[in-house]
């Protein structure tokens, strides 16, 4: 693929046409920061914290939306790019109550971790008051339209990569929040709660209701798995404090869900540590009542079942149906197990129900 070359901070590196300032300097080791940009999303330019400085520009350019130009001389670290960024963070310090001491993000907020990397502090600005109040209502997201920065990274994560279509930005100036159709709370709209949102959010609007209180960023750790749910092998992280699960991430980049997650992916973890989880198989006794047994008791205890049960009605008579959440060598096993070895077709995938 033919390349082009521009200057980025007097070294001259090579780009392909196409190509971002910003992806030209994060590729080469560049940090330019940014709060609204998301990843293969149409670019917005929203929070103007990826200012840089070209030569020949009337003014400095968000470089996640400018695309690079053959012979560009770009500079990302002057102190007229630093005074534009401090600013940026001081104004949007100042649109909400971002009081990182009680925030569910403190540790995990970009904008904090901006506002400190940039030594700004609040108070410069007088803030706005707040108008709308924590949205609470649904038992999976927590929406706090006081920290909200209207960076609109939900918006896209919704839109162009969930595609759901459930969110979008709503009235106008002081007045602009993120809404559903109608503005109406999460559980009565069209969202699915796949929760991206939660994921790509860069300060605390959005956070996961169940994971309130129970740890900060530093105190859990991190364990790549794989979702057990269905087929399809999405990675994800477990973030685990005190060998007890308190949320779920989906692994950035990694295939086949690349940063995604579905709503019981990421949500439906409960069953972890439910008390009534199963821990050993159980056969029902005569009376009623359950008896802990061995695995080799309960498999044999199936297969003489089906054994006389083929012997009395035929193997017709039996029927089985594979778990979605079986790999695919699993579910072949079994039609294997119940053409070959039972003799019957009746086999059937829990996914078609």
């Amino acid at each position: 693929m033919a390349t082009a070359k521009l200057r980025l901070n007097g070294s001259e590196v090579e780009f392909t046409p196409g190509d971002t300032i910003l992806q030209v300097a994060w590729r080469n080791g560049v940090k330019v920061p940014t709060l609204c940009y998301l990843k293969d999303c149409t670019p917005t330019g929203a929070c103007r914290m990826c200012l840089v400085e070209v030569t020949g520009a009337r003014t400095l350019v968000a470089s996640c939306a400018m695309p690079a130009a053959e012979g560009m001389e770009v500079f990302t670290d002057t102190e007229k790019v630093h005074r534009a960024r401090r600013l940026a963070i001081e104004l949007l310090l100042s649109s909400g109550e971002h009081n990182c001491l009680l925030c569910e993000a403190n540790g995990e907020c970009k904008l904090q971790e901006y506002a400190y990397e940039y030594g700004v502090e609040a108070g410069r600005f007088e803030g706005a008051t707040q108008k709308y109040p924590v949205e609470d209502s649904n038992p999976l997201i927590i929406r706090d339209f006081s920290k909200c920065i209207l960076c609109g990274r939900c918006v896209q994560a919704c839109n162009e990569v969930q595609v759901n279509r459930a969110i979008g930005f709503g009235y106008r100036g002081a007045e602009a929040k993120i809404i559903t159709t109608g503005d109406r709370p999460y559980d009565q709209s069209d969202c699915v709660f796949c929760g991206q949102c939660v994921e790509v959010c860069p300060t605390g609007a959005l956070t996961e209701k169940k994971a309130k209180g129970l740890g900060r960023p530093w105190e859990t750790k991190k364990v790549r798995t794989t979702c057990p749910y269905c087929g399809v092998g999405c990675q994800m992280w477990l973030h685990v404090k005190g060998n007890r699960v308190i949320k779920v991430t989906a692994v950035e980049g990694a295939q086949p869900n690349r940063g995604r997650l579905c709503v019981k992916g990421r949500f439906g973890y409960d069953f972890i540590h439910s008390p009534e989880r199963l821990t050993t198989p159980l056969i029902k006794q005569s009376d009623g009542s359950f008896a802990a047994a061995s695995w080799d008791e309960a498999l044999d205890l199936v297969a003489n079942r089906f054994l006389e049960i083929k012997e009395k009605y035929g193997p017709d008579a039996i029927a089985g149906v594979s778990c979605a959440r079986s790999i695919n060598e699993d579910s072949y096993n079994m039609q294997k197990l119940f053409r070959a070895v039972i003799g019957t077709n009746n086999i059937d995938h829990c996914a078609r129900t």
